[in-house]
């Protein structure tokens, strides 16, 4: 259990833009920033990663002591599937996090590991390794404000120095994409620069309600959002802010027309 952690002052919780799986292997701005905020947090006990990668029927942790990297794409250079992240897990984290959680029954999960919204971001922040991970799923059944509030229920893990990450992006339509722009920071589509501009402005304002009902915001999240699996994380950071805490934006640019990196630290 997490009374084994030693309380700590509250830790922030963060919101990932993840991008490309290449985030792994690149030198790039966004690296930069991932590396820049690692920074600016104390070393966390543990992480508890949402990853807009693992979709379940049901609400699961992963639980094993030593989770497997699991390269969860195709198409890309042996140097990604080379990339190994051998963080440890952390078996007590998934059960006190099972135990929190009061709104569904949590699976505790043998099989997964760490896809790629968690491990790629995630080696920039610790490139040790020496911070135990966990993730979360994503129950795809279920609408936008369960998710919301299911989040809520984890907030006492920030104060045993449980490290909170959604991992995906905020605007993330692959089928729109420029492919020939993809490597052309700071280049994206009218809809897309619109949709992320409102959300952030929901964000500063704490109009979290206007956030989970994207559905109604109008044509650019339709486009930004076309399936809610990378913007869901967005709303398990969102869920854990509290009311006198700072914003900050980083790695807030464009790619390839139609996703941005758009991250968010809680603070």
């Amino acid at each position: 259990m997490t009374n084994s952690f030693n309380n700590t002052e509250k830790m922030p919780v963060l919101f990932l833009g993840h991008g490309s799986p290449m985030t792994a292997i690149e030198e790039n701005e966004f690296v930069t920033g991932f590396r820049n905020i690692g920074k600016t947090i104390p070393k966390p006990n543990a992480i508890l990663c949402v990853s807009a990668h693992w979709e379940t029927k049901g609400t699961f942790v992963t639980a094993m002591e030593k989770p497997r990297i699991i390269h969860d794409f195709g198409g890309f250079p042996q140097a990604l599937f080379d990339v190994q992240y051998p963080a440890s897990g952390s078996p007590e984290l998934a059960k006190e996090t099972k135990s929190l959680i009061q709104k569904t029954d949590v699976g505790l999960d043998d099989k997964w590991g760490l896809d790629h919204g968690a491990w790629t971001v995630i080696k920039h922040l610790y490139p040790n390794a020496n911070v135990p991970v966990i993730q979360m799923s994503l129950d795809y059944i279920q609408a936008p404000q369960y998710h919301y509030d299911l989040a809520k229920e984890l907030s006492s893990l920030r104060e045993k120095g449980i490290l909170i990450i959604g991992s995906g992006n905020m605007v993330h339509n692959l089928g729109m994409i420029d492919w020939e722009k993809l490597n052309e920071i700071d280049y994206g589509y009218n809809w897309a620069l619109e949709a992320n501009e409102k959300m952030k402005r929901f964000i500063l304002s704490n109009d979290h309600q206007q956030l989970i009902n994207f559905k109604s915001q109008g044509k650019a999240f339709q486009l930004a959002i076309p399936t809610p699996e990378h913007y869901l994380p967005l709303l398990y950071a969102l869920a854990l802010k509290e009311e006198n805490e700072n914003i900050t934006f980083f790695n807030d640019k464009p790619v390839g027309g139609s996703l941005t990196m758009t991250s968010v630290k809680i603070y």
